[in-house]
């Protein structure tokens, strides 16, 4: 069982940059691929990246590929989400979940974070 929380949202500049974090309480963090999720009121959560419970393999939406990248620690249990050439669109809460494999649908994933809300302004 791992228990995420979220930390580094804000507000930033379209073109800017951020980079999210998860923590992961538990003792059994490397055994979860984790993931990143987004939702902006009155929409499904979107899937944004996964990386599994290795590190080595990853996977993306195709509105975020090239621009954002995830990362996993697993001495610290911790995955990042680095964010480059942010858009107005990336606006949304940004939430972290585990699960066991690489999945894209948000019902796969069994264990989430509270979110944090990331801004982009035009």
């Amino acid at each position: 069982q791992v228990q995420p929380v979220e930390s580094g949202g804000g507000l930033v500049q379209a073109g800017g940059s951020l980079r999210l974090s998860c923590a992961a309480s538990g003792r059994t963090f490397s055994a979860y691929s984790m993931a990143w999720f987004r939702q902006i009121p009155g929409k499904e959560r979107e899937f944004v990246a996964a990386i599994e419970y290795g590190g080595r393999n990853t996977v993306y939406a195709s509105s975020v590929k090239g621009r954002f990248t995830i990362s996993r620690d697993n001495a610290k249990n911790t995955v990042y989400l680095q964010m480059v050439s942010l858009k107005p669109e990336d606006t949304a809460v940004y939430y972290c979940a585990a699960s066991s494999g690489l999945y894209y649908d948000a019902r796969s994933y069994r264990y989430w974070g509270q979110g944090t809300q990331v801004t982009v302004s035009s």
